[in-house]
């Protein structure tokens, strides 16, 4: 049994990004991650800019203009300005070269064409300069970096519609056990609905995720070891949900062994989600999720987000964690480091009540996980502890 920062550290080691690269739209390469360095083809902005609503001076010694015009944005215009004169300008607007300042609106009052400033301004004043964003030739993004809006919209004012990304991970979902069934039919004793594939498509699709395909499978040794065969030819990713564990009738670890997949590590020193597998085999990853939903999740959050990310080229695809305040007060039992479903908010965190591995109402309320590692026992209120900020 390997602790949690070993397991994390082995999922790194062991992910690799994909070689599989495709060029997309740009309207439809959000959370892709750029396979290539981005080059601006044009001068950003391309033109000195109005800053503000107002109006563009050619400055001189007294605080009255002669108003000979108006810029809109969008404008090509270009008048010659003397000393002593102005335009009505607009934001965005294509500053003329012989005005050297604008002044906002605010600033100023009219009479008919005489324009009153209260002040005269600065040179330069509210003129954004031609490049002052970013210059032709210019690096606008580079390779690794995840796309989020922000990064679309700035490649789409540069006038690019395509970018090259890495190919996201197929991913397959394989959940086991005789005992589940699919939610909507009759529940008969002894049987469950079975509900760790719904949510794990969920968190993938949340994660942005989104070539999923699900399988639900009894408990049977031949089937599963001719379904993980068969999946490992089309899916760079097989999460297995239960049957990882101990008992005469969890097959995932046998199956494994038969089809010689590369056993990184099988079970982490953690609660919950101990009996955790993750292996290889030539491009695939495998992870063997304990089938308890908690765990499941858990160890979801934990070790195949990054896995996901680092394979797409985010090498830092981590969720993010924080210091917060623990509002309440918690006792650890075991040695095992743990990771409690709890909620955050302003800089404070509530460790929830019902932690075990079984329970989903708890963490259908959390927004984080508070993490105490093996050597710790308790935390007290007030204590500033780890938390683990979830994708709600």
């Amino acid at each position: 049994m390997i602790s949690v920062q070993q397991a994390i550290n082995l999922v790194q080691e062991h992910t690799r990004t994909t070689q599989k690269t495709i060029w997309v739209k740009i309207q439809d390469a959000l959370d892709f991650v750029l396979a290539e360095d981005v080059i601006s083809t044009i001068t950003m902005p391309p033109f000195r800019q109005s800053a503000m609503d107002g109006y563009a001076l050619h400055l001189h010694q007294n605080n009255t203009y002669k108003i000979i015009g108006e810029i809109q944005a969008g404008d090509d215009s270009q008048p010659t300005l003397q000393q002593g004169e102005a335009v009505r300008i607009f934001t965005g607007a294509p500053v003329p070269q012989t005005a050297n300042a604008v002044i906002m609106q605010e600033k100023t009052s009219v009479n008919d064409t005489l324009l009153t400033v209260t002040d005269n301004p600065a040179i330069n004043t509210n003129i954004r300069p031609k490049g002052e964003q970013i210059k032709q030739g210019d690096l606008a993004l580079q390779k690794g970096i995840k796309l989020t809006p922000a990064a679309i919209g700035f490649m789409a004012s540069l006038g690019i519609t395509k970018v090259a990304v890495y190919k996201k991970p197929k991913v397959a979902v394989v959940t086991t056990g005789n005992e589940l069934i699919p939610p909507g039919t009759p529940l008969t004793y002894g049987k469950i609905y079975e509900s760790n594939g719904t949510m794990l498509v969920s968190a993938l699709q949340k994660a942005g995720f989104n070539d999923v395909q699900t399988v639900n499978l009894a408990d049977d040794y031949l089937q599963m070891v001719t379904l993980i065969k068969e999946l490992s030819l089309q899916f760079d990713v097989i999460l297995l949900s239960g049957g990882i564990s101990v008992g005469d009738y969890d097959f995932v670890g046998k199956a494994m062994n038969e089809l010689q997949v590369q056993q990184v590590f099988y079970k982490v020193k953690q609660k919950p989600g101990k009996p955790l597998y993750f292996g290889k085999k030539d491009q695939t990853y495998f992870f063997g999720l304990p089938g308890n939903p908690a765990s499941t999740l858990s160890c979801f959050y934990s070790y195949v987000i990054p896995a996901l990310e680092r394979f797409q080229g985010n090498e830092n695809g981590r969720l993010p964690k924080i210091e917060a305040q623990a509002t309440n007060d918690f006792v650890k039992k075991g040695s095992r480091a743990q990771f409690l479903k709890a909620t955050y908010k302003n800089g404070e965190v509530t460790i929830l009540e019902g932690q075990a591995s079984s329970m989903l109402h708890t963490f259908a309320l959390a927004n984080a996980l508070v993490f105490i590692p093996e050597e710790q026992t308790t935390i007290t209120k007030k204590q500033m502890v780890k938390v683990i900020c979830l994708p709600v």
